[in-house]
């Protein structure tokens, strides 16, 4: 998705993965939860923290350090998985996301968000919506549906579902 496609106000909630500060749209996202027990699941790729039970349902829950090549999420006070829907194939998935910790909510206007910067960057930019800009700091925006490929989340659903499903 590229900046010229975001033509409206929206409601972005900030998390931070060390001294970086990433953005999501909150229609992308379901709820936040303190970090608590995660299952670990055999023969997963590394950044895949396991799963946890959300009200009787499986939920992978992936490391976004690990998986944007950061050292792996340290336990703090702070450390929340944040759940998200994203769409693999047409088909709507829920993720739990690890991130070091949940900032704020805030509406960023059209006007306040530019492209991705095409060098200097850690991330590939097809998983940059755009750079927001709020109170003097630049957030990174994701498009969570381009965050994972559908091959990743294939063999994370795979792996989960192929399981035994006792809780």
């Amino acid at each position: 998705m590229s900046v010229a496609a975001i033509t409206e106000t929206k409601q972005y909630l900030t998390f931070k993965l060390g001294d970086e500060v990433f953005g999501l749209d909150v229609a992308e996202v379901r709820e936040i939860l303190d970090f608590s027990t995660v299952t670990r699941v055999p023969q997963m790729p590394d950044f895949m923290k396991g799963v946890i039970n959300l009200r009787g349902n499986v939920v992978p829950v992936i490391d976004m350090r690990l998986k944007f090549g950061m050292s792996k999420t340290e336990k703090t006070v702070n450390t929340c998985i944040v759940v998200v829907e994203l769409k693999v194939e047409g088909v709507t998935t829920v993720i739990g996301a690890l991130v070091d910790s949940v900032q704020e909510v805030f509406d960023l206007e059209p006007a306040q968000i530019e492209s991705a910067p095409r060098i200097g960057t850690k991330l590939r930019t097809d998983f940059i919506k755009g750079m927001g800009k709020h109170n003097d700091e630049f957030i990174i925006l994701l498009d969570i549906d381009q965050v994972f490929s559908a091959g990743e989340l294939a063999s994370v659903k795979d792996t989960v579902t192929g399981g035994s499903s006792e809780n």
